[in-house]
């Protein structure tokens, strides 16, 4: 990628948010390090619902299932009903069969440390041929499990860069993955994705954000500040 000018800016915007971040949060902490098909697996889980809801619905799949291999061939409707409080289990049970049958096919062992032999692109590329996988679920595996340079973007990132100004107005939430790749520095891309969404949550809320208890305030571009 050619850097332009705001490219540039843009990037060193990114290195100061994050140390105003840190700053503000401190170090986040990320659930214990698993292996990259614990983490998909957790990761389908969490999507739209909470993470006690997940870490509830990931034990009990665990304490049912023991073994990968046990999840992959166990009968659908049982394995729905073991992850029911996660929501949407009659999407995510199948899919994660599903995953789980692509990834014993490349690796009897359930193993994907293969990927950390492709580039990110290609990493990215398979993860997301899974079904249920999208480009914030793989990038999650990468860069938590298989410690790639993969910036996962979901909700809160997307719309926290964008009103900070550290990613064009109008790019896409699957492009934004690549770009905040492209323009900031690996070491920083899990602590910043999580303190990002901390910022989301706590202070840059959708509907009312809290703009005077903002740390980067005075380098955040969204022109609809609220102060009371």
């Amino acid at each position: 990628m050619e850097f332009t000018e705001e490219d540039l800016a843009r990037r060193e915007k990114l290195e100061q948010v994050n140390k105003r971040l840190l700053e503000y949060f401190g170090e986040p902490n990320w659930h214990e390090r698993m292996p990259a098909v614990d983490e998909l697996v957790c990761t389908i889980l969490s999507q739209n619902t909470n993470d006690v809801n997940r870490d509830k619905a990931y034990t009990e799949l665990r304490r049912r299932y023991p073994t990968w291999k046990e999840v992959r061939d166990a009968d659908p409707e049982e394995l729905q009903h073991v992850i029911r409080i996660a929501g949407l289990a009659e999407q995510k049970g199948p899919n994660i069969q599903a995953a789980l049958k692509a990834v014993s096919e490349k690796d009897e062992k359930f193993d994907l440390d293969w990927l950390k032999k492709l580039s990110v692109d290609e990493a990215r590329n398979w993860l997301t041929t899974l079904k249920g996988v999208g480009p914030k679920t793989a990038a999650i595996v990468m860069v938590f499990s298989l410690g790639m340079p993969a910036f996962p973007v979901d909700t809160h990132v997307y719309r926290v860069t964008g009103r900070i100004g550290l990613r064009p107005a109008k790019l896409s939430v699957e492009k934004t993955h690549e770009y905040l790749e492209a323009i900031g520095n690996p070491d920083n891309f899990g602590p910043l994705h999580l303190n990002l969404i901390n910022l989301g949550r706590q202070i840059c809320q959708a509907r009312k954000p809290k703009c005077a208890i903002c740390p980067v305030l005075g380098m955040c571009d969204y022109p609809e500040k609220q102060f009371n």
